[in-house]
């Protein structure tokens, strides 16, 4: 199958990005990743060893995109999780400054 990254065309296969992946440790991942195998590469680890080409020269999404072509399961960045509101319990102890424990 063909993939577009960084402007330039590859022929790629699934196989041939785990045999590629193959023995390639994973980094610690920090924002998107690509699950391969059963590890978690960060999805610009892995557009480095498969295009070789240095990762300022690519985007994460043109690597997702990809990826999700070739079968990959792709994990997008995390939300970052609300603030919890506090109730009327918490609300009244902050306003008499003293601490719950709940």
């Amino acid at each position: 199958m063909r993939g577009v990254i960084a402007r330039f065309p590859f022929e790629l296969t699934k196989g041939g990005v785990l045999e590629s992946m193959k023995g390639i440790k994973p980094e610690p991942v920090t924002g998107e990743s690509v699950i391969i195998g059963r590890r978690h590469y960060p999805v610009k680890q892995v557009g480095q060893v498969i295009t070789l080409q240095d990762r300022r020269d690519f985007s994460a999404a043109e690597v997702l995109r990809a990826m999700t072509q070739f079968g990959f399961t792709c994990r997008a960045l995390p939300k970052a999780a609300p603030l919890g509101i506090p109730g009327s319990l918490q609300h009244a102890s902050a306003m008499l400054g003293t601490p719950v424990m709940v």
